[in-house]
């Protein structure tokens, strides 16, 4: 353990941020309550919960813990973007009413299962991928395995996703105060690169309008060629692809 040493994955954030002239602190346990009044995190994927705690330290966040969930949880951003975004349902926890009614809600076809915060996308066939809503005893089996591997990292409740046929890798984009500041490949797909004709400016209203600090938005085109929004998540927890110069990131989010 490096309690007073950035996380090996963020150290090149830390040392492009401290080049640029910035303050970096880390922020573990007992750790001195950095001096800015604009903090922005970068690390690994906390909690609502454990978001406000760092905030009740007396950080000077930029993402204050309300909009830190509005952001992280899909039911804080999904009525925003909603017209771009496939069809999306949620209970509130895990009982198997709930998910039942959920299924009910969407009606039938395929969708994709994940909870608030994430899906086990690694794990497609047996928790993630519902080939149809209306068998629902095939989709409680999703849901429980669903359950199962997401443990004590449950979020919320169920979500499930109208299925869609996307063609090609995502696309991470970063906005700051609802401006794009950068277009890069998906962390998952690092060496492909985003598509020259893409046109981040249908989305800027639906993103804008969250009026939230720092947000990604992972875009993918469908297989008939409209763009779609995959996922919006709190830009301080979201993973920068390598391909992607931890500078840029920085340069990025200056205000």
């Amino acid at each position: 353990m490096r309690p007073r040493r950035p996380d090996e994955h963020f150290a090149d954030e830390a040392r492009a941020a401290l080049a640029a002239g910035h303050e970096v602190a880390v922020l573990g346990d007992g750790a001195p309550v950095p001096a800015s009044d604009d903090v922005v995190y970068r690390g690994w994927m906390m909690s609502g919960a454990e978001y406000a705690a760092l905030a009740a330290r007396g950080v000077a966040l930029r993402t204050g813990p309300a909009d830190y969930r509005r952001a992280h949880e899909l039911p804080g951003w999904y009525a925003a973007v909603a017209s771009r975004t496939p069809r999306s349902v949620w209970t509130c926890g895990d009982d198997r009413a709930g998910f039942l009614a959920a299924c009910a809600s969407l009606g039938s076809g395929a969708a994709v299962l994940r909870d608030y915060t994430k899906s086990m996308k690694h794990y497609w066939d047996e928790a993630a991928f519902v080939p149809s809503v209306a068998d629902t005893t095939a989709a409680w089996r999703v849901a429980s395995r669903f359950r199962e591997l997401r443990d004590d990292d449950f979020t919320g409740g169920f979500v499930l996703r109208r299925f869609e046929e996307f063609t090609g890798a995502e696309v991470r984009t970063w906005w700051v105060d609802g401006v794009c500041r950068l277009v890069t490949a998906h962390p998952d797909t690092p060496s492909e690169p985003p598509p020259t004709d893409l046109d981040v400016a249908g989305f800027a209203p639906l993103i804008s309008g969250l009026r939230l600090p720092f947000v990604t938005a992972d875009l993918v085109r469908r297989a008939d060629g409209e763009w779609r929004l995959v996922e919006i998540g709190d830009g301080q927890v979201s993973d920068r692809p390598r391909s992607t110069p931890a500078a840029e990131l920085i340069a990025a989010l200056a205000r």
